[in-house]
């Protein structure tokens, strides 16, 4: 059975679809943007901002979804542009620690609200 997921500490949907789907024992994060929580407007700044925005939503999700960031086994990651590669490897280590889940990052023409970076995860208990 699939389970829909919300919690008020990440961005909500902005379509037809779920911010999350718990199925069993594992949890798909749907894509998560740079937009602040409690405005649903992007945040200010360049591709840090951006990231640190979006990884933080994707961490809440998977948090209050009662699943832990160790429980991450596999993120993509969709950027306005590959030069931004290495700033976001930069926050995004940050967030992980010692953590390194399997990933994928490609770069792509156009996001949602043109912004600079998407991040979704899929987790397993």
């Amino acid at each position: 059975m699939n389970i829909p997921f919300q919690t008020d500490r990440a961005p909500s949907a902005i379509g037809p679809y779920s911010q999350a789907i718990i199925s069993g024992n594992m949890l798909f994060v749907s894509g998560q943007i740079p937009l602040d929580p409690e405005t649903m407007k992007v945040v200010e700044g360049g591709i840090k901002e951006q990231a640190k925005r979006a990884i933080e939503s994707l961490i809440s999700v998977v948090e209050d979804a009662e699943f832990g960031k160790k429980s991450i086994a596999k993120v993509t990651v969709f950027i306005k542009n590959m030069d931004d590669f290495a700033a976001i490897n930069e926050i995004y280590a940050d967030f992980m620690g010692d953590h390194r889940p399997a990933r994928a990052v490609v770069e792509v023409a156009r996001l949602p609200k043109d912004v600079l970076i998407e991040v979704e995860c899929i987790c397993v208990r």
